[in-house]
Parts: structure tokens; sequence; C-alpha cells
């Protein structure tokens, strides 16, 4: 970090030029580079040179000029040094050509050999670990194991590297704040078509390949269903040769460690994932970009120009994680960024004693990319949050111009080769940015640089609930971002123009849709402003795509149109979740088709509809059904101590913990069901079905009530586990820690797909579409996409209730205004309530502000859909425990009907409908 005096010019990048020609967009470098001799007298043969003490620390920034004729691209590939040349077929970069190609050539080997992959494999044992046959384990078995696959990603990611800078095409680059990739050994073989051979050649070389797997620690870059959508999302546009990149930022810990109290609470640790070194990552180090933040902005007379000076700089470093495509040679990349000081470590602090000061600047700026998702209940989370955003979005679009200027086009004509798609709405600032540096570096008008900028982002929303929608105070931007704040101002007042023109005189329309929200204290709506900077905007499932229209987003619709608004209803790839976490399945399904092309053309499935009816098929489906089962059983008693009974329904719920989700809901019908077995005779008893109820997921820290019910279903468990009366009856089970490779294992073992949220307040989920696609039945309210599974599933495939969307309203203002006792509004309920504050499942006291939001308001519905949820249970029950044959066969058509759900389809609407971007697949062969 260093604090620059008004003179630092060192982020405005002094430059004339035209608009139509560019020099190379390079990373500003904050030191001059220093050879082996001494740094005083490192480029001054002739001698020493006086040392000016006042520059020392202070960023320096090479000019373009002095740049060389061949820059290595920050893609991987070079660029020949005349402007406008596009194609490389006639020019080698460096050294000898023949040299070169021969030694790659070497490189070269038999992909199905096994021997020729352990080779590879034991290469890195003993050159990047430095370790031998005789003190080798398991972790270091793995990480040699990742990095030869990873030697074969960078091979494929060269290739898509070089091809798409021949070619030129127009390409998509997705922001998202959360990559919840999970595990990647596995993914990664799979989709090099490789997970036989790497298998046999571990076991060759002494180890098992399931155990290398487990090895492996899930990437902490993410936490719900944002971040795996994103990942799914980049997995498919590698697989359909669609030219992108995801950009993120590199958290140094996850957003923490789950641990369970002897007392059923959630506890915070951090996740330190990074602890061991991330073999699938490749530091970019020569790839960092300015950052700067607070100063001051001086404007330029007679210009829309400003300098912003001053403040605080630090350093966006990148780091690059190949993602493989399927049945392709594309190869996507996530590039993650990293805060980093621009000075990291005051000598003269040091030297003085002050250990602590010479470290200050250091932690940080490092503390900015240090945790995902700081807890923002307090000023100091907030700011953070703030800088984690600009960072990534600056160093996003640094990269992405310096990319773009490489083709030596007029800024004009950005938008027919740039597409940024906004994952919800924390890259929002991308769009001032944006602004800024064709304002302020590429001295563009006001006009003209918002025209390009408003044919550059989407904008992808994920909430219809107006109280999740961000925004942030006003007085943060004044301090960390004075410039982006005059910017935000100006288009808003172009906005609120344009706004009074069409509707004169509706003062009240105009403060409803302006960005900046008057009060005390005064927003930003981050929404808003990526509507107005978008060309586009999407909801992510049907009923949700028109709710937004209906309500937070009415206003904008008759303002821009509908045709402004559109859908595209989330996937999942079927590759990490059937092909990979439930292979059995995916074996069952290539031989009954005869192929495995239904791994990127889902909609095959449907051809295994009338499969249902074939008795050896549903044995088979049942039995892998019945594997996954005992697999989790295994897994929940080694790790937790609780037996599980596979001949129960396994009712799955599955995700971040928050009130609409209403965990609660389930949770309470459990505690009616344990009363029932308690009250029930031992022959009443035998005609119970056997439930398991499997719940996970986590509560942001600062959650309460979520926290509370985390504590309750534990203490629930503890004692419904615990009862000699209920037996296998009745099992409830919190998994700690939820994750990927967690959901790896339940999805292919769950029955029943729990997703009970309020109608109307989830955007679409996508634990629902993975339960879906392996069998399970939905227990479900008409809410998000569970409206397109029920559809394509059948509605007699799914078992529905709760009131509808259109009713919701109705009944809050009856629960606020006109209240009744909850005995009136649910007797079953009532008596849960008596049973918990009674003190059966730990001190009554302890849930009195859980119960509470039910007791008074009950904004979620819970009291008023707990009747019709337990008599779609009793539904459900009936069908199970009376005719397996017609639940096998209803398991059959609900995963073989999940065709539409496929991320293959939802990145083809994308590409289709919003971003104008054609395949551009790397043929074979192309390569140096």
């Amino acid at each position: 970090m260093v604090y620059t005096g008004p003179g630092d010019v060192s982020l405005g990048r002094a430059r004339s030029r035209s608009q139509s020609s560019h020099e190379s967009r390079t990373p500003s470098l904050h030191q001059p580079g220093l050879s082996r001799r001494s740094s005083m007298s490192a480029g001054h043969p002739q001698g020493l040179k006086q040392v000016d003490t006042s520059k020392i620390g202070v960023p320096i920034v090479t000019p373009r000029k002095e740049r060389p004729g061949h820059v290595r691209s920050l893609t991987g590939s070079y660029f020949p040094a005349q402007k406008g040349v596009v194609t490389m077929e006639d020019e080698w970069p460096i050294g000898d050509e023949k040299t070169w190609k021969t030694a790659l050539k070497d490189m070269e080997f038999d992909h199905e050999d096994e021997q020729e992959v352990a080779n590879t494999v034991v290469r890195h044992v003993s050159t990047s670990l430095a370790r031998q046959a005789y003190n080798i384990d398991a972790i270091a078995a793995y990480q040699a194991t990742a990095l030869s696959v990873r030697d074969r990603l960078l091979e494929r990611w060269n290739e898509t590297a070089l091809h798409h800078t021949k070619k030129a095409p127009k390409r998509i680059y997705y922001l998202s704040i959360e990559w919840l990739i999970g595990r990647s050994l596995d993914n990664a073989v799979l989709n090099l078509g490789m997970r036989n051979t790497y298998e046999g050649a571990t076991q060759k070389l002494g180890f098992n390949f399931e155990d290398l797997l487990n090895e492996e620690r899930d990437a902490g870059l993410g936490n719900g269903g944002l971040g795996r959508l994103a990942a799914c999302y980049i997995d498919s546009m590698a697989t359909l040769n669609i030219p992108g990149w995801g950009y993120g930022l590199r958290y140094n810990y996850g957003i923490f460690k789950q641990l369970i109290s002897s007392t059923g609470e959630q506890l915070e640790a951090p996740d330190p994932w990074l602890d061991r070194e991330n073999p699938w990552e490749i530091a970019r180090l020569d790839v960092a970009y300015p950052i700067r933040f607070y100063g001051r902005v001086e404007n330029v007379p007679n210009s829309d120009k400003a300098v912003w000076s001053g403040g605080m700089e630090c350093l966006a470093v990148a780091y690059d994680t190949p993602i493989p495509g399927f049945n392709t040679k594309n190869c996507a990349n996530i590039r993650l960024w990293s805060a980093k000081p621009v000075q990291g470590f005051d000598l003269n602090s040091f030297n003085a004693g002050n250990y602590e000061a010479s470290v200050a600047a250091s932690s940080e700026v490092e503390n900015i990319t240090r945790v995902l998702y700081p807890n923002d209940n307090m000023y100091a989370g907030k700011k953070l949050r703030i800088m984690q955003q600009y960072l990534w979005v600056s160093g996003s679009l640094q990269d992405i111009l310096r990319r773009f200027t490489k083709l030596d086009l007029p800024w004009t004509d950005l938008p027919d080769y740039v597409c940024i798609q906004m994952n919800d709405t924390h890259p929002t600032l991308a769009i001032p940015e944006l602004m800024r540096i064709l304002i302020d570096e590429e001295e563009l008008s006001y006009e003209t640089a918002w025209n390009i900028t408003t044919k550059v982002f989407a904008y992808t929303n994920h909430t219809v609930l107006p109280e999740a929608l961000e925004r942030w105070q006003l007085d943060l931007f004044e301090t960390l971002l004075p410039r982006h704040l005059q910017i935000i101002y100006r288009i808003n007042y172009d906005f609120m123009q344009a706004v009074a023109k069409r509707f004169p005189g509706d003062m009240d329309r105009m403060r409803r849709m302006s960005i900046i929200e008057e009060g005390t204290p005064k927003y930003v709506r981050m929404a808003y402003l990526a509507i107005v900077g978008s060309f586009k905007v999407n909801g992510v499932a049907e009923l949700h795509s028109q709710l937004l229209q209906a309500t937070i987003f009415r206003d904008f619709v008759e303002f821009k149109g509908r045709d402004f608004f559109t859908n595209v209803t989330n996937g999942i790839t079927p590759r990490r979740w059937l092909l990979q976490c439930n292979p059995s399945l995916a074996a069952l399904i290539t031989h009954t088709l005869g192929n495995d092309h239904w791994l990127t053309h889902l909609k095959t499935l449907k051809q295994l509809l009338p499969m249902s009816e074939n008795e050896e098929f549903r044995k088979a489906f049942t039995s892998i059904k019945m594997e996954n089962k005992q697999r989790l059983a295994d897994l929940v008693e080694a790790e937790l101590g609780i037996t599980l009974d596979i001949e129960s329904i396994f009712m799955t719920q599955i995700k971040r913990l928050h009130e609409y989700k209403r965990q609660t809901l389930n949770l309470f019908a459990v505690i009616y069901r344990y009363l029932r077995i308690k009250k029930a005779s031992p022959e009443e008893r035998k005609k119970i079905t056997k439930h398991t109820a499997i719940f996970a997921g986590k509560a942001a820290p600062g959650y309460y009530v979520a926290k509370l019910v985390i504590r309750l279903i534990n203490n629930v468990a503890r004692v419904v586990n615990n009862d000699p009366d209920v037996g296998h009856l009745l099992k409830v089970v919190f998994i700690p820690d939820y994750s990927v490779s967690i959901a790896e294992v339940l999805v292919p073992a769950s029955d029943v797909s729990v997703q009970i949220s309020t109608a109307g307040t989830e955007a679409s989920g996508t634990s629902n579409m993975k339960l879906a696609l392996n069998g399970a039945l939905l227990l479900g309210t008409v809410d998000g996409a569970n409206v397109e599974i029920a559809e394509d599933a059948g509605e007699d495939q799914s078992f529905l209730f709760g009131h509808l969307t259109e009713q919701v309203e109705g009944v809050r203002f009856t629960n606020s205004y006109q209240p009744t006792p909850l005995e009136q509004r649910s007797a079953e309920l009532a008596e849960v309530f008596k049973a918990v504050e009674s003190g059966t499942f730990g001190e009554g006291s302890t849930y009195e502000s859980l119960l509470k939001t039910v007791y008074e308001h009950d904004y979620y519905l819970v009291s008023n859909d707990f009747g019709s949820y337990l008599a779609a249970e009793n539904l459900m029950d009936e069908c199970y425990a009376n005719n397996k044959t017609e639940w096998t066969k209803k398991s059959i058509l609900t995963a073989f009907n999940m065709g539409d759900f496929s991320s293959d389809r939802s990145v083809q609407d994308y590409a289709d409908g919003i971003w104008s971007v054609e395949p551009c697949e790397v043929p074979n062969g192309d390569n140096l």
C-alpha cells in the first residue's frame, strides 16, 4: 500500500492517441526491472547514479513506448509487433522455431497408455515435489497426480488461447463474486476422457484413485447456489466452445468452516483451504493491475475528464484456473484476483523497532481478499465488501480492455468483441469503472463512453426480495471511490431526466426509480444501476422473471419495455451432477442408450422414459439408489455416529439457512412426527413410514434466527436419535460444513427433494435440479424452478403444497393486521411449539425469538402452510410404503424428464438471446 502525493499519476496513465489507434494495454509496473547486478548501478554502466530518496516506495509506470516489440500477452499467447495483425501463422515469436517445436513434440504421449501417464506422475513426484518412492504419502501422490492432470489442461488451455487470439471472436466474460467449483481432480479427468487411464496408472504406483480424490480440499471460493451456478456455466461454456472467461476473487479463506458445539450451535472457524499448495492454479505474478482507493478528484476544465489521484494504491494480482470442456479441446479459464500491497514491508519502521507498523500496509491490503463475504453487520465490514468488489471489477476490466486493445480497433467496436455478464449485483461497480477508464484514461466523451458501456453489460438478477437487493451507503463511495460517485451521480441525473420526460410530473415514480435512494443516510441502489447500465436483464426461472417484471422492477419494465427483460432458467452440468457423482446410474444410462451422447445433449434422456415400465430396468435403478443410500449411511455413521436405515425415506433439504427457505417448516414437521410416534401404540407404530430427515447448510455468522434453527435441528436430532421408543422410525441428521463434495454424496442418495420456500421468494434453486436428475421426487411449493420441474416431470410425480404466490400477500396482511392465535392457524404446529417451549429439546427460552417469528406476523407463512405440508407428506408416505413399484416409476420419470435443466441449455440460451456469441472450437492439431 502506498499513500501518494498530489503529483502522483500512476493510475492516470498519461497517453495521447486517437480512438482508433491503441498501444498495448499492459499492467502498470510498480518497480523497474532489476538485473542481478546491484540495483543502484543496474542499467547505468558508467557507474553509480544518485538515488532520489523521495521516490522510494512510489510506484513507477513503464511508458508504453518502452515496451519491446513482441509483448507476452496475459492469455499466454504472443502478439506480433505490427499493429492490426492478428494471424500469426507466418511468424515465430522467439528463438529457433525448429528447436521449440521439437521440444513441444517431445512432450506428447499416448493419453491411453497407463505407463506413460504414470511416467508424468512420477516425474512430478521427483521434480515438483522432491519426493521419492520411499517417502511418498497419499497427499503427495494426490499433488503429483493433480500436477500431471494440470499439464494436460494447460496443453488445451494454450491451444485455446492461441486459437482465440488468431480468430479474435467476440468473448463473454462472466463476473461472479463466488465460484463454488468443488474438487477439481475427478471433474478434470472425466472431461479430459482420461479417468480410467489415471485410475489404472495410480493403481500401478500403489495408490487407490478414490483415496487420492479424497485428499483434495474443496476450493473456498463460494458459499451457495450463486457460486455453484457460475461453476456449472463455465464448464458448459468450455463444453459448448463458447469463447469466454470467468473472473472472481481468490480468497485466502472460505466463508468459514462450520463446526457444531456440544449445545448444537453453529461455530465459525477459519477455512484455510490454501494451507496446502493449490495444484490447480497458475500464479500470474506478472499480471498485476493498479487499484486505487480514497484520494481526491480534480475535474479537467472544458471536458468530461477528471484526474483521480492520491489515496491508497494496491495491486490486483492474477491467478488462473483452467476449466476443461467435455469432449472438446476447448478449455476455459477462471481468473481470480488477489490483493497485494505495492510495497509490503517498511524497513525503516522495522529497523526503528516498530514491527507492527512495518507490515501494517501489507496487512490492510491483503485483508481485501482474505475472506469471502466479511460480516457486513458493521461499517468496517461494509467498507471491506466494497473494496473487494472494486478491486475485482477494476482488475477484470483492465485485463479485458488490455486484450481488446491488441486488436487495434476503435473503442466504439468494443461491444462487438466484449460482452460482460454480471452474476447478480456484486459486479455492478464495473459500470462506472468502465466509464471512468473510457473517459479519464482513454479520453472519450461522456456520451460516447455511455453508449459503449450500455452495449457491453448484461445483468442477471437472483432475488425477488426487495430487502435482498444490494445497496450501499453513499458516504462509503464518497470516501473510497469519489470519482465513481461522480459518475453515478451523472448517470442518475441523465436517467432521471429521461424518466421525467417520459412521465412528466410523476415525482413519486422518479423517487422510486432513482439510483440514489434519498434519506438519512443516502444509499446507492446497485440493482438499479445494473439495470440502467445494461442492455439486457434476465431472471433465472419463468416464475421469477414474471415476478420481477410485476413487482420490484415494474417501473423499469414500464420505462424500458418488456423486451428489455428476459428469462434464462438456471441449469446444472450433468458431467458433475450425474456422471461424476452417480457413476453407476450414468453407466446404466449409457449402456441402455448405447452411447454417452446424453452427456452433452441431456434431452436425449427422454428416450429412456419407456424404461419405467421395464421391470429389469426398475430393479437396476432401485439397486443403484440403495447403493448410494448405503454409501451415505456409512459416511454418516463413520463421521457422526448416527446409524441410518436405508429402507427409510431419505428426505433431503440442502441449502443455506434462511427464513424464506423454511428449514423451520421441515423441522417442525419432524418434531410433529416425533410426537406422533411417542403417542402411538406398538401396533400403530408399525404403520408409520420410516423417515430420515437430512439437513445441511450454513447460516451467515450475523444471522441470529438462522443460527437458532441449526441449534434446534441438532438438539432435536440428539433427542430423537437416542429415544428407544423411536428406533429406526425417525432419524434426524445435520451434516456440518456443507460443500460441493458433500452434495455429491447426498444428491444420489436422496429419495425426496425438499424445496419448500414460501411461494414467490425463491428465484430458482439448483439443488432441486440436481436431486431431480438423480431421481429424487419433489416435495415442494409452487415456487422458483419447482414450477418448471413439476411441469416437465409431470405433476403426478411431484408432491406440491402451500399457498400460491398470488395468495401470499393477502395471508401476510391477515397475519399482521388481523392476527389469529396459532392454535387456530394450525393446531398441529401449536402442539409442536408447546413441546419446544416445555424443554423437550433443551431450554425452551433459547428458542423464544425463533418461535416469535411465527407467533407474530409469520411473514413466511410457516403456520399457514403447515397443514398442507403434513398432508403432502402423508401422500408421499403412502406411495413409498404401499407401492414401491409406483415410486420407482415416478423416480425414473422425474430423472429422465430433466433434460431441459442442463447448464448447456442455459448457456446456449444466454449465447443466442443475450450475448450474441458464436462457438469458436479449437480444431485438432491447432498448436504451436
